[in-house]
């Protein structure tokens, strides 16, 4: 694992040397090529000023901010270097506060922390340990990628599980969705809901999260690369019932380990694709 930044963790006087490494795994993207429908070349990009209508280079173009229509202001490297924010090779933490106080959609991408090197081991672990203990999350501020985030500090096993968190003016208001005012809940439904609910209710270490679409994805390419028939079956179509006889089905079939056999979404579904093939 190769660490995307080197830097401390610094809270009042205690000051913990460390790294961070990228938590999300890359490796198992399948990516796809876009090429010439003639001779399979792959397609390049060339960068056109709209202006001029002209091809030009990397080293023709610079950064602008537009502060009023067609009126730029141009931003340099140098401009860029001049933001010298102490949070380039120090995460802050400013405070540490409970988990229930950051709202989930403020959580952006995740990042783990280790220790840089041995003597930092120690206090790293009791930073962990202290976290851990408290049921605490710490919160400041680092530079990664030429911009300042705010990150979370959690405790994750043995380690440190850093998010980083979308500002609150990012993230629009729930109450801004349409039609929340004719939202209305029946009791009587309520109930069976919850009783539902309480059927299927499992261990998330029990569930199977693995990305399905990524492995048909594989199978299919490979099924391509070896020559042979791809074949397509689609779910065949479910009636639709009242949502009073599907929770009430759906009870006794979650209580029996069976699959549910009803929807009830308010829509009758479309028409199941017919078994398709291709080459």
């Amino acid at each position: 694992m190769r660490a995307i930044w080197k830097g401390h963790i610094r809270f009042s006087l205690v000051t913990i040397p460390v790294r961070i490494y990228s938590a999300i795994e890359t490796s198992e993207v399948i990516r796809f090529n876009q090429l010439h429908k003639e001779d399979y070349g792959r397609i390049g990009y060339s960068k056109v000023c709209k202006k001029c209508n002209e091809k030009v280079s990397a080293s023709d173009i610079v950064k602008g901010y537009e502060y009023e229509p067609d009126q730029y202001v141009l931003i340099t490297d140098e401009d860029f270097g001049k933001l010298r924010l102490k949070s380039t090779r120090i995460i802050e933490i400013e405070g540490f506060v409970d988990q229930s106080e950051v709202h989930p959609t403020l959580f952006d991408a995740p990042y783990f922390a280790g220790p840089d090197g041995p003597v930092a081991a120690k206090a790293y672990g009791l930073l962990m340990a202290t976290l851990r203990d408290s049921g605490k999350m710490g919160i400041g501020r680092v530079v990664l990628r030429d911009r300042e985030s705010v990150m979370l500090l959690a405790p994750q096993g043995d380690g440190l599980l850093l998010y980083k968190l979308r500002y609150p003016d990012e993230v629009r208001k729930v109450e801004d969705v349409p039609q929340l005012d004719e939202v209305s809940v029946d009791e009587a439904q309520l109930q069976l809901a919850q009783t539902l609910v309480d059927s299927m209710t499992v261990d998330f270490g029990d569930l199977q999260l693995q990305d399905r679409y990524k492995d048909a994805l594989k199978e299919m390419v490979l099924a391509k690369v070896e020559g042979k028939e791809v074949v397509t079956v689609e779910e065949e179509e479910q009636p639709v019932v009242d949502i009073m006889t599907a929770l009430k089905q759906s009870i006794e079939q979650a209580k029996s380990g069976k699959k549910p056999m009803a929807k009830a979404d308010g829509k009758k579904e479309s028409t199941a694709t017919k078994r398709k093939k291709t080459g």
